[in-house]
C-alpha cells in the first residue's frame, strides 16, 4: 500500500522597512536558551515518513545573508490554532476498504489512523447521502416525501458506518467527525436533478433543515458522535455530479432562519456549523 508523502512548507516572512507604532509593538519573554528543535523528514524514494532524524539547539546568530535559509518567528504574534488533518469516508472510501482482505484493512486503519504507529489522521469528513465519489446518486428519503416520514439511513450501514466505526475504534476511541451534504434530494430544488447545481426552493427549507438533523441524530444513535456539519460543498459550483449553489446571502439566510434553529430546537445546537465550504482564495470575496 502506498503512504501519502507530507510536505512540510517554511514559510519565511518579511517585515517591512516602516517602523510599527509603538502601540502595536509587544513585548513578549521568550527564551531559546538550553531548547531543542525536533526535526522529521519526509522524502521521496526512502523509508522517512515523518520519521524523527535529529535534533538542533539553538544558538546565537547574527545578520544572515540573503543566501541563508531564515524563519523568523514572533510569539506575540499568534493566528487561528491548528485543528487537525484527516481524510473522507465516502462510500468510494467505504466500497474499496470493504473489498480488501482483513489484514490489508487493518494496514490500512493502522497506517492512517494509529496514533503511535501510523500518521495520526485526527478528523474525518463524511457525506450527507451521495455525493461525486459515490457509485450511485441516492438520498434517504422517498422522492417527494416532504415530511421525510422515509427516512432511513440504511444504505451507509452496509460499509460506510462500519468503517467510520473501525476508524474511531483505531483512533482510540475518539475522533472529531463532521458532515457535509453535496446536494439536496431532487425534488427539493429547481432544476429537479440532484446533479448539474440547481438551487434549493425555498419552500423545503425547513424540510431540508431536518434532514440534517434526522441525519446526526441517526449517527450518533449508532454510537457515531457528529462534532459539526457544513452547511454545503462547494456552494458556487455548478458540476456535473451532486452539486447545489448558494448565493452568500441565501447560505446565511438558511442557516439563521432555518438550519440553526431547527438544530437547537432539536437538542443540538452544540454542533459547529461552517460556511462557504469551497476555496479558501474566495472567502474575502464572500464574506462580502
Amino acid at each position: 500500500m502506498k503512504l501519502p508523502i507530507f510536505i512540510t512548507a517554511l514559510w519565511a516572512f518579511f517585515s517591512a522597512c516602516t517602523q510599527p507604532p509603538a502601540s502595536e509593538i509587544a513585548t513578549v519573554s521568550y527564551d531559546v536558551k538550553g531548547k531543542e528543535v525536533k526535526i522529521y523528514t519526509t522524502a521521496d524514494s526512502s523509508a522517512l515518513r515523518l520519521t524523527p532524524t535529529g535534533t538542533k539547539s539553538f544558538q546565537a546568530a547574527k545578520q544572515p545573508l540573503e543566501t541563508e535559509v531564515a524563519i523568523f518567528v514572533n510569539p506575540a504574534k499568534t493566528f487561528q490554532s491548528f485543528m487537525g488533518i484527516g481524510g473522507a469516508v465516502t462510500d468510494a472510501t467505504a466500497d474499496v476498504f470493504a473489498s480488501l482482505p482483513p489484514e490489508k484493512q487493518q494496514a490500512f486503519l493502522k497506517a492512517y489512523f494509529d496514533q503511535a504507529e501510523g500518521i495520526g489522521y485526527s478528523l474525518i469528513r463524511t457525506t450527507i447521502h451521495s455525493c461525486d465519489f459515490s457509485p450511485e446518486s441516492y438520498t434517504y428519503v422517498a422522492d417527494e416525501d416532504k415530511a421525510l416520514g422515509t427516512f432511513d439511513i440504511e444504505h451507509d450501514k452496509k460499509n460506510r458506518i462500519p468503517l467510520i466505526m473501525k476508524i474511531i475504534e483505531t483512533a482510540g476511541g475518539r475522533i472529531p467527525l463532521y458532515v457535509s451534504p453535496w446536494s439536496p434530494p431532487a425534488f427539493m430544488k429547481d432544476n429537479k436533478d440532484m446533479l448539474h447545481g440547481g438551487k434549493l426552493l425555498p419552500e423545503f427549507y425547513p424540510s431540508w433543515a431536518q434532514y440534517y438533523a434526522k441525519f446526526i441524530k441517526a449517527y450518533e444513535a449508532l454510537e457515531i458522535p457528529i462534532w459539526g456539519l457544513t452547511v454545503q460543498n462547494e456552494p458556487m459550483a455548478t458540476q456535473k455530479w451532486e452539486s447545489c449553489i448558494y448565493t452568500a446571502e441565501e447560505e446565511r439566510d438558511f442557516l439563521k432562519n432555518h438550519l440553526g434553529p431547527t438544530l437547537k430546537k432539536e437538542g443540538l445546537g452544540e454542533k459547529k456549523i461552517i460556511v462557504w465550504d469551497h476555496n479558501r482564495d474566495l472567502i474575502n470575496h464572500r464574506a462580502e
